[in-house]
């Protein structure tokens, strides 16, 4: 996952796939976007999240069936170095 903080749109941007071009979108909640290609979510646009991260996170991976960790790992990391782009990398959990 990749994800940017842009600090004067106060907007998170959190990029699931490498699909370059979204063909559609989806208000899954007030302040949650989440773009659309052949109808799997391939970004994650988070507004104000300084309003906090977690309702509107939780309510992208309850739709769309994704990793709420990793959302909040990407959305914690792009505000931590804002206005610059952080890259996630995620690993399977063990089951050991």
């Amino acid at each position: 996952m990749r994800a940017d903080y842009d600090s004067s749109a106060n907007a998170i941007s959190i990029a699931i796939g490498d699909t370059p071009h979204a063909e559609g979108s989806d208000e899954v909640h007030p302040r949650a976007i989440v773009a659309l290609a052949a109808g799997k979510p391939v970004e994650v646009q988070l507004l104000y999240p300084d309003m906090g991260t977690a309702e509107p996170l939780a309510a992208v991976a309850c739709r769309y069936e994704l990793d709420l960790e990793a959302l909040q790992a990407a959305a914690q990391s792009a505000l931590a170095a804002p206005d610059r782009v952080v890259s996630v990398e995620l690993a399977a959990r063990s089951t050991t």
